[in-house]
């Protein structure tokens, strides 16, 4: 059956559409990417430029250390990420979340290996209902599939909208989002106790993460890590400074 659709519906590369062998991204897409690989900050995972500092936390965790135990992303987001990033968010191309999730299994496999639930952070009902989808759940499902991992898609609710967070600085970001993330009643059980992979497509300037990160461990999660598709080059610094887009606004 799969060969049969393959000669009527040839597979094509997600991000341009080029044929390919098989789903997933051609050969030029591939490359195109900026994959991020070890020596890596061990809290935030930014890569480092020297083999001497691997196993260290950057200055920037060592000063401010994140709320959340480790951070990991498959790449970093630049052209190539937007390229798969924005279809999946906002243009229906929900396929796109096996392509990426394949790629964050391999940058997350250590914190994966130790999971035990995977949490997606959530959309307001009101963006969900736009947009009928919540790429992040889309993600943790197919890490799920590839891994075993039990994805808990309603784990988190997100009480109040938001709006786009994509110009504000990342305190303001947190200010935003106080209170506006918890753990839904009747899922606190199910998260107490657990290692808990917290699940997204971006990571910015962190605020969205820390506030999911607070709400898991005050429901009792026994640790809280971070895997995401793509991150920017610093997710704590201002969002303006990181790339510009209004369009990283982690719903």
């Amino acid at each position: 059956m799969r060969q049969v659709l393959d000669l009527l519906l040839p597979p094509a590369c997600v991000a341009c559409d080029a044929p390919v062998a098989a789903p997933g991204l051609c050969g030029g897409c591939f490359g195109g990417l900026s994959f991020i690989a070890p020596p890596l900050c061990v809290r935030c995972g930014l890569p480092f430029a020297t083999q001497a500092e691997a196993g260290r936390a950057c200055r920037t965790c060592t000063a401010a250390p994140p709320l959340w135990g480790q951070a990991r992303a498959a790449v970093m987001y630049d052209d190539a990420a937007r390229a798969l990033v924005l279809p999946l968010k906002y243009a229906d191309r929900t396929e796109i979340a096996a392509t990426l999730a394949l790629h964050m299994q391999r940058a997350g496999g250590e914190l994966l290996a130790s999971a035990e639930l995977l949490v997606p952070v959530p959309l307001h009902r009101s963006r969900l209902l736009h947009r009928r989808y919540n790429q992040a759940a889309l993600l943790a499902a197919s890490l799920s599939r590839r891994t075993g991992v039990p994805s808990l898609p309603d784990a988190l609710a997100r009480s109040r909208a938001t709006g786009s967070l994509g110009v504000l600085s990342a305190a303001r970001r947190a200010e935003v989002l106080l209170g506006a993330i918890s753990v839904r009643a009747h899922r606190r059980e199910a998260v107490a106790g657990r290692r808990v992979v917290l699940v997204d497509d971006v990571l910015t300037s962190g605020a969205t993460a820390g506030i999911c990160t607070t709400a898991l461990l005050d429901a009792g999660a026994a640790n809280v890590d971070v895997l995401v598709a793509s991150r920017v080059a610093d997710p704590r610094r201002e969002a303006a400074d990181a790339d510009g887009d209004a369009e990283l606004d982690h719903d």
